[in-house]
């Protein structure tokens, strides 16, 4: 019998609690995860953390689900505006902005105060993911989950070798941290075993592992822009299955703190 994943209950009876903002295929399955942790404790208030969360496009949405969130983020910029976003939106109260970066983020937040983690597109950048990891969880309270969004070795391997860049291609797959180089841009990619591994080494079990934009970006243009309903369910519907969700460009990964 197949498993049934957040992914497949967030269309069931509870799904209209959180409405959240409109899905697209590039944030579909992501949105689709948080709404059914959030349908599950739909009756509570929760702390969320979203480290990296910029300029607030999952923070602001949280906040007007009626939860508490503090963005960590490296970025004057970005944070203020956050705080504009946030104003605008009519949650200001709600949204907490800190200048910091993930490196550091065991001087940033209090252990155990918070009941969501997100952690989207920060574990490629800094300096070492596993004393990230582990303040990832620390932060939780027991029970806690955490979202967890790092880019596919894979998806990059085939992007280059796609491009024409055979050579950097080859030298992904041959890197054992997923990079090509001083040039590259990440410091780091990661298959679905890897990211589990260093999330499990840091205290959280990991419950579900999908694939984001296994399609979004291989599609041109011309058709996803025709047919972007169709692709959003295309992308649910390949975000858990093997080997599509290997494929794809980010692999998402949902874990919590053992209560």
């Amino acid at each position: 019998m197949a498993r049934v994943t957040r992914l497949d209950r967030v269309e069931q009876s509870t799904r209209g609690r959180f409405a959240g903002p409109p899905l697209t295929p590039r944030t579909a399955v992501v949105w689709s995860v948080l709404a059914a942790e959030l349908d599950r404790r739909a009756d509570v208030e929760l702390s969320v953390l979203d480290v990296g969360g910029g300029t607030g496009g999952f923070a602001v949405p949280l906040a007007q689900a009626g939860h508490r969130v503090t963005v960590v983020d490296a970025s004057p910029d970005a944070l203020a505006a956050l705080t504009r976003r946030a104003a605008e939106a009519g949650v200001a109260d709600r949204v907490r902005a800190v200048q910091g970066d993930g490196d550091a983020l065991t001087g940033l937040v209090e252990p155990a105060s918070v009941d969501l983690v997100l952690c989207h597109s920060v574990l490629e950048v800094v300096d070492d993911p596993g004393p990230v990891a582990t303040a990832l969880a620390g932060a939780l309270r027991p029970g806690g989950a955490a979202s967890v969004l790092v880019p596919g070795r894979a998806a990059a391997v085939l992007g280059r070798a796609m491009n024409g860049q055979m050579e950097v291609a080859a030298a992904l797959v041959a890197a054992a941290d997923g990079a090509a180089g001083p040039r590259d841009t990440l410091r780091r990619r990661f298959d679905a075993g890897e990211a589990a591994a260093l999330l499990s080494a840091a205290g959280l079990t990991v419950e579900e592992i999908h694939g984001v934009r296994v399609l979004a970006d291989l599609l041109p243009a011309s058709v996803a822009d025709a047919q972007p309903g169709a692709l959003v369910e295309l992308e649910r519907a390949l975000a858990g299955r093997p080997p599509y969700r290997d494929l794809a460009a980010q692999l998402h990964l949902f874990a919590r703190r053992p209560a």
